[in-house]
């Protein structure tokens, strides 16, 4: 299957360099280009794209504004923004994959240079299986249906958990995952009285607009992580990008170590950190996202005797992550955010009432 691209942006060099980028992405064809939003709508049906990279400053219509009406009228269509590395551009994509935008590539420093966004596009449309890699076999993950049987254990299961012991909630996530964490952040009551730590794959310097994004919107404040940030009940610790976050007594400490399955920050790191301080008094939630971060850290988990959730894969972007960890056995219980968001609830009113 041959992927069809339309990129937009105002500047013509730049879309020179997308359309040089994408070309080198094995199964995509750029079939047009457009000047800014409103030429792309009006060339939409002409090209009929499957994806879209759409820049954010342009003049007539800009990015933002496009992105409202596409997903609108053509939801079936991917848009990938194309985002600078400043304050202003990080806060725009924020918004940007709020609304519905699949994921953003950070513009190269270096505007001669197309391996950047060849590489970064390829991973996007890898993801959501829109094409294959040549010669390579990819890992896929094997749905298993689970059987009467096991449901009725899996709801046993969850009515003998108790609830009411959970002292943290540690969540991982990456492709598609900053609209499901807007969503489930902002479930969250104000009095859930206890940390929530979270890992969003991305990059350095997007994740502090993101984390700003999510406190104007969240009862809970919601902060990047500092190193030797001393941990408070009702707030949420979001990993910077490019730090590893780890949860050591009753702080956060960052570092830079290798990168684990290609990521830093890597979900399992807090995970594992995060069971060593919190042991089985944990609630972990893996989200959409490419890939197998976060099972072992499930592990972890499931061995000290916390419990962990899972979304499911009707609801994710990508059903990697989720997917990998229901296949290891590591997951109690698969659910939709919204179901997510009611456990959460559900352990607030238990501590209440206890």
């Amino acid at each position: 299957m041959q992927v069809k691209l339309m990129v937009v942006d105002d500047s013509a060099f730049m879309r020179k360099i997308v359309s040089d980028a994408a070309s080198k992405v094995h199964g995509v064809t750029v079939v047009g280009t457009a000047r800014n939003g409103l030429d792309a709508i009006e060339n939409i049906e002409r090209y009929r794209p499957d994806v879209i990279t759409m820049d954010i400053e342009m003049p007539k219509m800009n990015g933002i504004d496009a992105l409202k009406i596409i997903k609108k009228e053509y939801p079936e269509i991917e848009v990938i923004m194309l985002s600078s590395h400043s304050k202003e551009g990080s806060e725009v994509t924020m918004e940007a994959l709020a609304l519905g935008a699949l994921d953003f590539i950070e513009k190269s420093s270096d505007r001669g240079d197309t391996s950047f966004i060849t590489s970064q596009l390829e991973a996007k449309l890898l993801a959501l299986d829109l094409i294959e890699k040549p010669f390579l076999r990819k890992e896929r993950v094997v749905e298993r249906r689970t059987s009467k049987r096991e449901q009725r254990e899996l709801r046993e299961l969850n009515s003998s958990f108790d609830f009411k012991k959970v002292k943290a909630l540690v969540l991982g996530a990456s492709t598609g995952g900053p609209k499901i964490l807007f969503n489930i952040v902002k479930g969250i009551p104000k009095d859930i009285n206890m940390p929530v730590f979270l890992v969003q794959h991305m990059p350095k310097g997007f994740t502090k607009s993101f984390a700003e994004r999510m406190d104007s919107e969240s009862p809970l404040k919601v902060v990047e992580a500092e190193d030797q940030m001393l941990i408070q009940n009702n707030v949420v610790y979001v990993a910077p990008g490019d730090y590893h976050m780890l949860i050591e007594g009753n702080r956060i400490v960052l570092n830079q170590k290798a990168k684990l399955h290609g990521v830093r920050p890597a979900v399992d790191f807090l995970f594992e950190s995060a069971t060593r301080q919190y042991g089985g008094d944990l609630l972990g939630i893996i989200l959409t996202g490419m890939g197998k971060d976060g099972a072992a850290g499930f592990m972890s988990i499931k061995e000290a005797g916390g419990y962990t959730l899972a979304q499911n894969k009707e609801t994710c972007v990508v059903y990697g992550m989720p997917g990998y960890a229901v296949s290891s056995g590591v997951v109690d219980e698969v659910l939709s955010p919204e179901e997510i968001v009611d456990v959460i609830n559900k352990i607030v009113k238990v501590k209440k009432w206890n």
